[in-house]
C-alpha cells in the first residue's frame, strides 16, 4: 500500500492524500460506509458505485467469521469475489464486537474468548488467529486485535487494558509478517492507539504503534462514551505522534460536525455506521441540517430531498414521498435514506477534500459546522 500526501490545510491540522491499494485508489480525507457482513444495509453495490460513489467499505471479522464462515470464504476467493464489491475492503478485527459481549467473554493474555451471538458456541480470537481470518477474508487493510475499554474507564482499568492491547499487538504484527496473503496481492495491517481518555496513555500507545512502521495507523476506543471536546483532545494528543506520512483512520465517527472535526485534526479515515443506521429511522441528514421523515411537517412538502439539486437519489422522489414510505413500513424508504445519507458523506468529505487543496479549508469548515447540526 501506498500513501502521497497531496496537500495540507493552513491554520489546520487537515490534510489531503492518495492511498493506492491492489483494488484501487482512495482520496482522503474518505468516509467508509459501514458493511458489516459483507453488505451495506439496504443498499446494493451498483448502487454504491454509481450514486454513493464509495471507494472503500468495511466489513467485520467477528461477523464474517461467524457468517458465512472461513472456509467459505477461502473457497469463494475472499470477500471481493464473494460479494462482487471490486474496489477496496477494510475489515475491523471484531474486537470491538467481541468486548461489546461484556456478559458472553472472557479476556486472558492468550486472547479473546467469546460466545456467539447467533447459537451461543464458543469462539477464541487470538492476536494471530484474527490475522487468518482477515486473511482469508483477503481485506486490502486489516486491523489488529485490540480491546476497547469504556471511554469512562478509570486510569487503573485504561492501564491494565492498554498493556495488554500493545502485547497482542506486538504478537499479532510479528505472525502478520511471517505470513502472507492467499490470493496474490498485498494486504495492510493497522495497529490500534488506545489508552482511554488519558493523555499519557495515548501517547504511550501512539509512539509504541508509530515505532512499527506499519503502511497505517488507527485511533480506536473514541466515541464510547466520552464527551465530544474530550474525543478532540485525544485525537489531537494521537496524530502529534502518529507519523505523517502514513494514512491516519479514526474508528467509528461519526455525525458530520465529528467527521469534520476529526479532518481539521489531520485524520485521513473514517466509518461509523450512523448514516444507514439513522436512515433506516427515518433521519435524513442535508448540508442545510437533518430532516426526520417521520414528521407531519413533510406531510404535503413536494420538494426534493436536497432543495439545490444535490440529491443523490432520483430526484423524483419528494419529501412527501418519502415520508409516506416511512408512515407505510415500505423497504423503498429504507433504501432511498440509507443510499442519501451515505451520499451525503461521501460529498462532504469531497468537499472537504477540494477545500483543503484549495487552501480554505479552515473558512468552509466553520461555516458548515454552524448548520449541519440544525433540525429542520
Amino acid at each position: 500500500m501506498e500513501f502521497e500526501l497531496q496537500a495540507t490545510s493552513a491554520g489546520t491540522a487537515a490534510r489531503a492524500g492518495l492511498i493506492t491499494t491492489a483494488h484501487g485508489q482512495i482520496e482522503t480525507p474518505i468516509f467508509m460506509p459501514v458493511g458489516t457482513v459483507g453488505s451495506v444495509k439496504a443498499v446494493h453495490f451498483r448502487d454504491m458505485r454509481d450514486d454513493v460513489k464509495a471507494q472503500i467499505i468495511l466489513g467485520n471479522t467477528y461477523h464474517l467469521y461467524l457468517r458465512p464462515g472461513v472456509d467459505v470464504l477461502r473457497k469463494a476467493g475472499g470477500l471481493h469475489k464473494f460479494n462482487g464489491w471490486d474496489r477496496p475492503i477494510l475489515t475491523d478485527s471484531g474486537g470491538f464486537q467481541v468486548f461489546s459481549l461484556s456478559q458472553n467473554r472472557k479476556l486472558t493474555e492468550e486472547g479473546a474468548r467469546f460466545r456467539s451471538h447467533i447459537d451461543g458456541s464458543m469462539h477464541m480470537f487470538t492476536p494471530e488467529n484474527v490475522v487468518d481470518i482477515q486473511r482469508a477474508i483477503g481485506s486490502d487493510i486489516m486491523m489488529a486485535l485490540d480491546e476497547c475499554p469504556p471511554g469512562t474507564s478509570d486510569f487503573a482499568y485504561a492501564r491494565k487494558s492498554l498493556d495488554l492491547t500493545l502485547r497482542w499487538l506486538d504478537r499479532g504484527f510479528k505472525h502478520y509478517q511471517e505470513t502472507e496473503g492467499l490470493y496474490g496481492y498485498h494486504q495492510s495491517y493497522f495497529p490500534i492507539v488506545q489508552g482511554c481518555t488519558y493523555p499519557e496513555l495515548r501517547r504511550e500507545s501512539a509512539r509504541h504503534i508509530a515505532a512499527l512502521g506499519a503502511d497505517g495507523n488507527a485511533i480506536g476506543g473514541l466515541a464510547v462514551g466520552e464527551p465530544a471536546e474530550k474525543m478532540y483532545e485525544m485525537i489531537e494528543v494521537v496524530n502529534e505522534i502518529l507519523p505523517a506520512d502514513k494514512p491516519r483512520y479514526l474508528m467509528g465517527v461519526g455525525t458530520p460536525v465529528n467527521i469534520l472535526e476529526a479532518i481539521d485534526r489531520g485524520v485521513d479515515m473514517m466509518d461509523c455506521v450512523m448514516p444507514t443506521r439513522n436512515g433506516r429511522n427515518g433521519m435524513l441528514f442535508t448540508r442545510h441540517g437533518t430532516m426526520n421523515m417521520r414528521n407531519k411537517k413533510w406531510a404535503e412538502d413536494f420538494s426534493p430531498l436536497q432543495e439545490d439539486g444535490a440529491s443523490w437519489v432520483d430526484r423524483a422522489y419528494s419529501k412527501a414521498y418519502v415520508r409516506h414510505l416511512f408512515i407505510a413500513n415500505e423497504l423503498l424508504a429504507l433504501e432511498i435514506a440509507s443510499q442519501h445519507n451515505l451520499a451525503f458523506y461521501l460529498w462532504l468529505v469531497g468537499e472537504a477534500r477540494r477545500h483543503i487543496m484549495a487552501g480554505d479549508f479552515a473558512s468552509w469548515k466553520a461555516g458548515m459546522v454552524e448548520v449541519l447540526d440544525r433540525r429542520l
